[in-house]
């Protein structure tokens, strides 16, 4: 049974940093690849950062050079690195992972924490 559980988040004044770490479990095999994503209030779900298979990170164009993404070789944690943070980017935070890798979408999320920024 797939698990994925997170930690980190909380309150940070506007350009502070944050660090998000996820653990996954569960897998049956090592074709799945994970990323963050995040839901502001009233707002769809967006992606934020994502490892693809070929082990390229991708980014939303609103994180990029602000949010670095990185996982271990056994892809077991997976963390964000937040720096430079904006009010913008208040939402609740969750990984996810797509399995098999050539998903679209997760199928599988963690149980999400809450990142707020203040200005």
């Amino acid at each position: 049974q797939v698990r994925l559980v997170e930690s980190g988040g909380g309150s940070v004044q506007a350009g502070g940093s944050l660090r998000l770490s996820c653990t996954a479990s569960g897998f049956s095999d090592n074709n799945y690849c994970m990323g963050w994503y995040r839901q502001a209030p009233g707002q769809e779900r967006e992606g934020v950062a994502r490892i693809d298979g070929d082990g390229r990170a991708m980014y939303a164009d609103s994180v990029k050079g602000r949010f670095t993404i990185s996982q271990d070789n056994a892809k077991s944690t997976l963390n964000l690195q937040m720096n430079d943070l904006e009010p913008e980017d208040t939402a609740m935070y969750y990984c996810g992972a797509r399995v098999p890798c050539d998903r679209l979408r997760p199928n599988y999320y963690s149980q999400g924490t809450q990142v707020t920024v203040s200005s």
